[in-house]
């Protein structure tokens, strides 16, 4: 045990900015853009080598939004319609998601978001890519 907290010990300094609760809206928004990063490099595969951290940084980021942000306590799907009545959208402004077929089949819980389409939907409403994982 001692040992990995050496090891860890060595590292924490290039590392701490990202394995830690972030507590000002500036180390926030710096874990998003590595979540968006992550999101980049492991994609769907979840025995890519950086999943674990994906996951962790994740959590994080809901940890700090948990605390700093109401959120709705709901499935991604139900985020996804909330935003679009939010914002007077229908299904025909979420093409980025794909064709209407896939947008409407997304809707009505017949298929999961992407990590492509969760990046857009991030990006389009200037949020967390975590709130639709």
């Amino acid at each position: 045990m001692i040992q990995d907290i050496e090891k860890v010990k060595n590292v924490w300094h290039d590392v701490k900015d990202i394995l830690s609760v972030p507590h000002t809206d500036k180390q926030y928004k710096k874990l998003v853009k590595v979540l968006d990063e992550l999101i980049d490099e492991v994609g769907n595969n979840e025995k890519h080598q950086l999943a674990p951290l994906l996951e962790t940084v994740g959590n994080l980021i809901k940890e700090y939004e948990n605390d700093h942000f109401i959120q709705p306590n709901a499935e991604p799907i139900e985020v996804l319609k909330f935003l679009m009545e939010e914002n007077n959208l229908n299904q025909k402004d979420l093409s980025i998601l794909g064709s209407q077929g896939v947008v409407s089949e997304i809707l009505n819980g017949k298929r999961d978001l992407n990590v492509r389409q969760i990046k857009a939907l991030a990006e389009k409403f200037n949020i967390s890519p975590a709130v639709f994982i």
